[in-house]
């Protein structure tokens, strides 16, 4: 077992160990004694980006089937394994993973190892199971439609992504989902949850010398599959303004712009972090202060950056009464501008940085934020830089933000529109 050089300890937490089973599988472990608590988490590297034509949603949906029933393991064992002794289990599927999670006394460790590793392993996909947790599938798609500010994210992925493996809905395509049979949506698994695609977190008050011990009775007799992810694509930025109105049954306008941005692990990463924060980060941010107080053109705006393994966006969401949204993107132009031209005060680079770095250590504290950061980094990025993230932030400089600024948040960008039926301009 061997760890990885440990920058910024996290508040006096011995490193992480991190090791490669013989058969491709990765396996990390924290030591991490602030409560009796253990976090086992198991990442697979399939998301959206994998799905073929035929297999949109496949990911979320057998992120779905895994609870359903293994072959020792019959519909139910998540409440009886887990919610009786009063732990907690959830999963999520994205553009690049999809996670397992069990929250566990931290006396269940290798229980609860057996159960994630039986559950990715043995899942049997029972075609009456299949056919009701299709339906609730539907229902998530129709829950996150129906929410404004969920559905415009992800309608604006949509068109900066436009015809980039990024730009698909996570949740799939209605008639792949509605053909998905028993064997494709099996195959599917099968071939994605394999050692080499999988790593395996496990944080709290635990030996690591066991820990590996039940990861191996676990895991180690999988053999490996000779698995090679497919490469993304290069994303290419839209030329000039992507833009879209939707009119839609509420009384508020929703407005987001988004840029292409740098992918997890860029040297600019750090800088287009601050930047988002200096934007929009806090009700003392620029288009807060702007657009907000001063033009009162908004109730809510506030800035982003998601970072994805092949590619990354930037942006602007706001919520608007007037529905004047064309204001209020001209308002956030001129703000870019500004920043462009004339950079960002001592002050404002401070805040920014100070509460980059509070939200990401906060996230951190507990034993689920650390090993949710933890399995995001090794799947997609590493370890390492995960670990010396925080550090990297604190010397962006005033100059790398403007610099960011002028190179990211160029004229070709993405606009997507909400407004209320009726009132489309």
């Amino acid at each position: 077992m061997t760890a990885p050089p440990a920058p910024g300890p996290r508040q006096g937490l011995p490193a992480p160990i991190r090791e490669v089973l013989p058969n491709g599988m990765r396996l990390i472990v924290q030591e991490h004694h602030a409560a009796a608590t253990v976090a086992i988490h198991l990442w697979t590297g399939v998301g959206g980006r994998d799905e073929a034509i035929g297999e949109r949603g496949f990911s979320h949906f057998a992120e779905h089937m895994l609870f359903k029933g293994t072959e020792t393991r019959p519909r139910g064992f998540v409440e009886r394994d887990v919610e009786a002794v009063g732990g907690r289990t959830n999963a999520g599927t994205s553009n690049d993973y999809t996670f397992y999670y069990l929250l566990l006394p931290a006396t269940r460790t290798a229980h609860g190892i057996s159960t994630i590793a039986d559950m990715v392993l043995n899942s049997i996909f029972d075609a009456t199971e299949l056919a009701r947790e299709r339906d609730v599938v539907f229902e998530e798609v129709r829950l996150n439609e129906d929410n404004p500010r969920s559905s415009l994210g992800r309608q604006l992925y949509g068109l900066l992504f436009e015809g980039h493996p990024y730009g698909r809905p996570v949740l799939g395509d209605a008639a792949d989902l509605r053909a998905a049979t028993r064997e494709s949506l099996h195959r599917y698994y099968k071939r994605h949850y394999v050692p080499e695609n999988m790593a395996l977190v496990v944080v709290g008050p635990v030996k690591p010398a066991e820990v590996r011990a039940a990861a191996v009775a676990a895991f180690g007799a999988v053999p490996p599959a000779s698995y090679t992810r497919q490469a993304l694509p290069p994303a290419v930025a839209p030329e000039g303004v992507r833009a879209r109105t939707v009119e839609r049954p509420e009384r508020q306008t929703q407005l987001g712009l988004a840029w292409l941005a740098p992918p997890l692990g860029h040297p600019h990463m750090a800088a287009v972090d601050v930047l988002s924060h200096i934007l929009g980060g806090s009700r003392s941010s620029r288009l807060n202060q702007a657009l907000r107080e001063r033009a009162q053109l908004v109730s809510g705006i506030s800035g982003w950056y998601g970072a994805l393994q092949g590619a990354g966006a930037v942006g602007i969401t706001a919520q608007l009464e007037s529905g004047d949204h064309q204001a209020v993107e001209r308002g956030v132009l001129a703000e870019i501008r500004r920043i462009q031209t004339d950079g960002v005060t001592p002050e404002e680079l401070a805040r920014a940085i100070t509460a980059s770095e509070a939200e990401r250590e906060f996230s951190r504290e507990r034993v689920e934020g650390l090993a949710l950061a933890y399995g995001r980094a090794e799947t997609v990025w590493s370890l390492e830089a995960e670990r010396g993230y925080v550090d990297r932030v604190r010397q962006v400089t005033g100059a790398e933000v403007r610099e960011a600024a002028r190179r990211y948040l160029t004229d070709s960008y993405a606009r997507l529109a909400f407004v209320p039926r009726g009132r489309a301009r």
